[in-house]
Parts: C-alpha cells; sequence; structure tokens
C-alpha cells in the first residue's frame, strides 16, 4: 500500500497550477456533496445508505494513511453526508437535479482547472487517485494553517513548486 506521502504527491503532480488547485477547493466539495446525494436516497439499514458505506470506507482507508489527515476527513465527510442526505430526503426532482446538477458543476470546475494546469486529471492515470482528492485539499487546508509542515515540505520536494502566487492553496 502507498503512503499518504506517495498519494498525496502522486496527486500533487498533476496540480501545479494555483488555478487548477483553487478550481479543487470548490469542485471536490461539490462533487463529494453530489455522490453524498445520489448515493442518500437508499436505506441499506436504519441510518445506513450506500453514500455512508462509501464515506466509512474513504475515512477507513484514510486512517490507514494518516491520522491527522483522517480526523479532519470526519469532518469534511460529515458535512458532506448531512448536505447530501439532507437533498436527498427531499422529492424526487430536488434528489436528482441537485445530485446530477452538483456532480456536473463540480466536474466542469474541475476540468476548467485542469485546462489552465495543462494536464490531465489524476484519476485518469491511477483510479484511486478519486479518493485522494478530497483528501489533497483537506491536507492543502491543514497546510495553509500551518499544520503537518513536514508532510508539506515533502510532497513539494516531490510534486514540485506550485506555480502562481503563495506556496499553498
Amino acid at each position: 500500500m502507498k503512503t499518504v506521502t506517495e498519494q498525496l504527491s502522486t496527486y500533487a503532480a498533476y496540480h501545479r497550477d494555483r488555478r487548477n488547485i483553487v478550481s479543487h477547493f470548490f469542485g471536490i466539495p461539490l462533487i463529494v456533496v453530489a455522490v453524498a446525494t445520489l448515493l442518500g436516497r437508499t436505506k441499506i439499514l436504519p441510518g445506513v445508505t450506500p453514500a455512508t458505506l462509501l464515506a466509512a470506507a474513504c475515512v477507513g482507508y484514510y486512517f490507514m494513511l494518516e491520522r491527522t489527515l483522517a480526523l479532519a476527513m470526519v469532518v469534511f465527510m460529515g458535512a458532506a453526508l448531512w448536505l447530501g442526505q439532507w437533498l436527498a430526503s427531499g422529492s424526487q426532482a430536488v434528489w436528482l437535479a441537485s445530485g446530477v446538477g452538483l456532480f456536473v458543476t463540480g466536474w466542469a470546475i474541475q476540468f476548467v482547472g485542469h485546462f489552465w494546469e495543462g494536464r490531465k486529471p489524476a484519476f485518469v492515470d491511477d483510479l484511486m487517485q478519486l479518493a485522494i482528492g478530497p483528501l489533497f485539499i483537506v491536507a492543502e487546508w491543514l497546510f495553509a494553517l500551518g499544520l503537518l509542515p513536514a508532510l508539506a515540505a515533502e510532497i513539494e520536494r516531490r510534486a514540485g513548486p506550485v506555480r502562481g502566487a503563495g506556496k499553498h492553496a
């Protein structure tokens, strides 16, 4: 299994343009909420949906990678699940329109960012990077707050500097 440094460095290598990184701060949360919405309508057991199972599997993987990031991901995923469940509990039209609308909008933002980057998304070469995307933006938030400086420095050493103003998004 790859380490958190390896996973985030791989992802970061596809995201060295500041505009692309910033686009991910909008696109990835929209996509995560969209998936939580679209998978949040069907109950497998009371309080358990495919969305909660997927989020639990991702968070479990994040805990295998790095505890501090995983704890931050619990907050991020919890908020996405809460909003997704709220949207999924609406009428069928609200559920479908919000889920599909957020998904398409999130991916459109991502693809604009990758146009600026001049590079394809990381998941094209490694599907696991779909799970690393949310971890990447949470890590970038923590790095911007001055947390996990050794991890931030190692990722930048491996992936190269971010182009544009500032060190981290």
